[in-house]
């Protein structure tokens, strides 16, 4: 199933599931049905053709044929045993007991009570930014449930009690009910497909073959059947949560969750950059806990807000959006009064304890990635101060590099008078006019949009660029500015038009055949190294090889494409890798990762994208 119709199949779902709630269930229903019909009849099949073969072997009545069916049949009848005992991972974390917690379990009884829910079998804790609860299924794609709540140690440090049970109330809604146990029968279902669907992807065989034919018909279209349930059912789970607490104070905590975990991000940004000081890695919960206790930075938590309300539900994740999720409740989308305490309290005595555990865990699990992470910062403080000491003959490229690896070092680094300087050596260059932009006061909305002007004026490289950035300045409120509409009308006019070419160019660097219009990487000596000092870190990738990518539409646009040799991966994991490694490698413009697949082949790679960037191999 390409794209387009699974799009399709997802609509057409949401549309029965509105007409006609009841029928689309039932039709669910049926279909999940479809899929037990199929790996029941292989059973039944496969256990019939051994009954009947195998008599006819041990009586003598050898044939070749009757042996090759015979081992068809114990193939058919292993892969659909196979299907009907699949076994998920076991949940990650440490295990909680009422003993540790009695408060928290407590609270879970209480809520348990409320809102009619099955119980909880085991409760876990862990290092996550969240909460989930998850029935898995005890023998595959039959028999009983377990189920299991994990609780992230920051999120009990970041909510005060009444927001962690909405979200407690939340997770638990996914069970309640009868729709909550037909939600999370289907739910278990599809976890079951996909896991047997990724096991069997690389078996070989006839029954194997028959198998695998038949999940790739069937898996993506249960997907896309069950996307409107899946949906459905975080909207109910939401309600829940409001006649639990209240729908302001649910709607409150997705609030706080969405702004804190922005924040989040920010800090594990400052702790891995503490590794420049530190040798050693240092466990980040202590600091996070006294962190966590402080109000975000009021304009921090408006710009945080405000880009969480843009996005808008899509396809990619059954989570609908803050909007729409806040307005499901009833409430309004506003910054809340922040938690002033957390709920670690619920814990007990063993708080402490738990943070210590997780950060003595944190550093052993992240010791050899802080090590290459020191050396590299290292590396980026040392060429930091070649710069500047050359700094009074430097030509532009020369500074703008300062200023960025400087706020590499530092996110907090005043960095504007490199930018200002960098900008009286050539008047139009791109990076310092970017930089500028992002360096100027969140207040000084005339000088940002000057600049961003000047970037718009310098030609149509970066054109995109400075429309985005001058419509995210144009609709973000600012204390003492008026509203601009006519400006704000303007630059999305703009951000249009630059939007096309940049569509294009992105076609572009997708085109096949993908070794047309390449030539060797452009990066410098201290670029590549810090390219291949994250590529050390990436371990999936066995080898990549980086080449530069000459766009029609941008000239002079410096773009790349990074081939990347991951063995031992499913496809899902393979392209998932490789849209992170986009979003992530360090090189200064766009990227198109591709693994060495059938398309292009490893042969292929290694004939037309020069050598390997990776592993590094001294001269």
């Amino acid at each position: 199933m390409n794209q387009a119709d699974f799009v399709h199949m997802v609509r057409v779902s949401e549309q029965a599931s509105a007409q006609d709630s009841r029928g689309y269930r039932r039709g669910v229903a049926a279909f999940a049905a479809l899929g037990y019909a199929w790996v029941l009849g292989c059973l039944a099949l496969a256990a019939g053709l051994v009954a009947w073969l195998l008599p006819q072997l041990l009586h003598g009545r050898f044939r070749i044929g009757l042996a090759w069916g015979l081992l068809a049949a114990l193939g058919l009848l292993w892969t659909s045993l196979r299907a009907l005992w699949v076994r998920l991972d076991p949940p990650q974390g440490q295990l909680l007991t009422a003993r540790e917690a009695p408060v928290l379990f407590e609270a879970l009884e209480r809520i348990r009570k409320k809102i009619h829910g099955p119980p909880i079998h085991a409760v876990y804790l862990d290092a996550e930014f969240n909460a989930s609860i998850r029935q898995t299924p005890r023998w595959g794609l039959l028999g009983g449930a377990v189920n299991t709540l994990t609780i992230g140690l920051p999120l009990l440090m970041a909510l005060d009690k009444p927001r962690l049970f909405a979200v407690l109330a939340h997770e638990y809604g996914h069970l309640r009910g009868n729709h909550g146990r037909f939600a999370a029968w289907i739910y278990r279902t599809r976890l079951s497909w996909l896991r047997l669907y990724d096991s069997m992807r690389n078996d070989s065989g006839m029954a194997a073959a028959a198998t695998q034919a038949f999940l790739n018909w069937y898996v993506p279209r249960f997907a896309a059947k069950t996307f409107a349930l899946a949906r459905q059912d975080e909207y109910e789970a939401d309600r829940i949560a409001g006649r639990l607490v209240g729908h302001e104070a649910a709607a409150a905590a997705l609030v706080e969750i969405e702004v804190r975990g922005v924040w989040l991000q920010q800090f594990w940004g400052d702790h891995w950059r503490s590794a420049a000081a530190a040798a050693l890695p240092a466990g980040p919960f202590q600091a996070m806990r006294a962190q966590l206790l402080l109000p975000p930075e009021p304009g921090f938590a408006r710009e945080a807000l405000r880009q969480a309300l843009a996005r808008v539900s899509d396809l990619d994740d059954t989570h609908p959006s803050l909007r729409d999720r806040v307005a499901a409740l009833g409430a309004q989308a506003v910054l809340p009064e922040w938690s002033r305490r957390g709920a670690l309290s619920l814990l007990g005595d063993g708080v402490e304890r738990w943070i210590a555990h997780f950060d003595r865990q944190w550093g052993r699990d992240n010791a050899s990635d802080w090590k290459q992470h020191h050396a590299w910062l290292g590396r980026v403080s040392e060429r930091v101060q070649v710069l500047a000491a050359s700094r009074a003959t430097s030509n532009a490229n020369d500074l703008v590099e300062e200023a960025r690896l400087r706020v590499r070092l530092d996110r907090h680094a005043d960095v504007r008078t490199l930018y200002e300087l960098a900008l009286q050596r050539s008047a139009e260059h791109p990076g310092a006019l970017q930089g500028l932009a992002l360096a100027l006061a969140d207040g000084d909305r005339a000088a940002r949009l000057q600049a961003l002007q000047r970037l718009w004026d310098a030609g149509g490289d970066h054109r995109w660029w400075a429309a985005r950035r001058a419509v995210d300045e144009l609709e973000t409120p600012r204390a003492g500015l008026a509203h601009d509409a006519a400006a704000l009308k303007l630059w999305r006019e703009r951000a249009r038009q630059a939007q096309e070419g940049e569509e294009r160019a992105w076609e572009e660097l997708r085109q096949v055949p993908y070794f047309s219009q390449i030539t060797r990487h452009d990066l410098s000596a201290f670029e590549l190294g810090e390219v291949q000092a994250e590529l050390a870190r990436c371990k999936p990738v066995a080898r990549c090889w980086l080449v530069s990518k000459t766009l029609r539409e941008f000239p002079r646009r410096r773009a790349y494409i990074v081939f990347v040799e991951l063995p031992g991966m499913s496809d899902e994991d393979r392209f998932a890798l490789c849209r992170w490694l986009e979003g992530n490698l360090s090189l200064p413009g766009p990227v198109l990762a591709l693994w060495a697949g059938e398309a292009p082949t490893l042969d292929e790679i290694r004939r037309g994208a020069f050598e390997p960037i990776h592993p590094h191999m001294p001269a």
